[in-house]
């Protein structure tokens, strides 16, 4: 790596002092006082500033990972977007296929743990090796389902790529935090998100397409070999690519931030410390149940969308998959202009309040137009949602970030990403089981009422920008040191669950 030309070798040379960090026994008391103090920077060169670095090769890494994202959320909703024919070539019902979705919510919850714990020790590589290989060997189970009494097995290749999601999920604010500079984080998460939201839009798209509803049980099973082989040879090509091509970190960090990061030895970190302290960071946990209400009504609407489109509909299958391809395309957009703009403002509260009521506004009007008769309608009202539903993802990560930093992002974003699955699976099952007995009407409304319950309680979320507060203070300190007269006392403070905590540079 020494020869990239992303940096020159003479310019740069890394002494390392210290970042020492002293803490106590939070289990002790919640009003003990931790001082972290930073005596000096970490990465220092001979001009006495500091070394930091933003690589090219940053959007390789963030393209890698958008690609294997697409690939395992185009398996997410395949089988959900053509749900009666599926049930048809399998001969199941309804709530059978259903799972083929809910399977990635429910594996995601008692597998993030072990997860986020690798990824906090072990780092990206692995996880990225890990995700790509166990997504490609699942769309290669699927390639040998494609028979009448083998619903089993395409199950156990569903299975296989809702683990590998289990290794995907959490990974866009990490990969943002350890590749991207403090200008370009947000936009390098939204980016992350937009992978895998693309690859629903495709999974809307593409399946009602490849496989059309005919009778023919041969020609069907045909058509749905075709895609599956199509989704195997994706995966194996972006799987090879990963392993010659992904990289874990930078040689120089690309904030002030990760600079402090890195200079925490490995024997001070716990993992269950760090998820004791954001279970008692109320902010936080504010949002992890806003989240996971938001997400879960995204997720709930995604799986059964189809229900809902031919109910009012019939024969409109390649329409609701269009329809679910305009929900995905404007939140990919709702994402991109969301992560920009927190870039140029670091309004992370205010944007996040807003996008979700207007998920909310967007809920209501698609409930109250859908049964209408116009299908024209229903593709302008789910734009609409989709623009602020989908476009609220990247939000949430961000925020997460922010709001509990310096504790481990793959962590924070675990949680988050459990939280959305529990509700996915409530809301899921709970709007299905009314769609079936009051119809698709009462069933939105179910989900507007937990949406109107989630944008009150963002509205509650104390906007402590911790991050952000981390990079102003080493900044102060940089530009103190290059003026040769050091600041003493120079601190930001916050509180984490009642315990004072404070960040001291002297």
């Amino acid at each position: 790596m020494g020869d990239n030309p992303d940096f020159d070798d003479e310019e740069i040379k890394e002494e390392k002092n210290c970042l020492d960090l002293g803490k106590t026994n939070p289990s002790k008391s919640v009003y003990l006082e931790e001082h972290i103090e930073c005596t000096s920077i970490p990465n220092v060169n001979k001009d006495n500033t500091t070394t930091t670095h933003v690589y090219k090769r940053r959007w390789v890494m963030v393209f890698l990972f958008s690609s294997y994202s697409l690939c395992n959320a185009f398996q997410w909703i395949q089988y959900g977007i053509i749900n009666n024919i599926f049930m048809k070539f399998y001969n199941v019902d309804s709530f059978a296929i259903d799972w083929m979705s809910m399977i990635y919510m429910l594996t995601y919850i008692p597998f993030i743990w072990p997860v986020s714990w690798l990824l906090d020790k072990k780092g990206l590589r692995l996880i990225a090796l890990m995700a790509t290989a166990i997504n490609c060997l699942g769309t290669w189970i699927k390639v040998a389902s494609v028979k009448q009494n083998l619903f089993w097995v395409t199950m156990l290749g569903q299975f296989a790529g809702s683990l590998s999601q289990v290794f995907i999920l959490g990974m866009p604010s990490r990969l943002a935090s350890v590749w991207f500079g403090s200008e370009e984080v947000s936009t390098a998460c939204s980016i992350g998100v937009f992978g895998n939201q693309l690859g629903i839009a495709i999974g809307f798209l593409v399946p009602p397409i490849l496989v059309p509803n005919v009778d023919d049980m041969d020609e069907l099973a045909y058509h749905i070999s075709i895609m599956f082989y199509i989704t195997a040879g994706m995966a194996t090509v972006i799987f090879i690519l990963v392993v010659f091509m992904f990289q874990e970190k930078p040689e120089i960090p690309p904030t002030l931030a990760q600079v402090q990061a890195r200079s925490t030895p490995p024997e001070e970190y716990s993992y269950m410390a760090s998820i004791l302290r954001l279970l008692r960071n109320l902010p936080f946990m504010l949002l992890v149940i806003s989240y996971g209400l938001n997400v879960g009504c995204f997720y709930a609407v995604s799986t059964l969308l189809n229900r809902m489109i031919i109910e009012h509909y019939p024969g409109e299958e390649v329409n609701a998959g269009r329809i679910g391809l305009t929900i995905v395309i404007a939140g990919m957009v709702g994402s991109l202009i969301c992560g920009i703009w927190l870039d140029k403002t670091k309004t992370y509260k205010q944007t996040t309040l807003a996008v979700y009521l207007m998920s909310f506004v967007g809920m209501v009007v698609y409930a109250f137009t859908l049964n209408l008769g116009h299908i024209w309608v229903v593709f302008v009202t789910s734009g609409a949602l989709g623009f602020f539903m989908t476009g609220y993802l990247p939000l949430g990560f961000e925020f997460a970030v922010e709001l509990t930093f310096p504790e481990g992002e793959g962590t924070s974003s675990g949680l988050l990403n459990c939280s959305a699955q529990i509700f996915g699976i409530i809301f899921t099952i709970g709007q299905g089981k009314i769609i079936d007995h009051f119809g698709t009407f009462a069933g939105n409304i179910f989900l507007c009422v937990f949406l109107l319950i989630g944008t009150i309680m963002t509205a509650f979320i104390k906007s402590d920008l911790r991050r952000q507060k981390a990079n102003h203070l080493a900044e102060n300190q940089v530009a103190s040191k290059q003026a040769g007269h050091p600041q003493e006392g120079l601190s930001a403070s916050y509180t984490e669950g009642g315990q004072s905590i404070r960040r001291k540079s002297s």
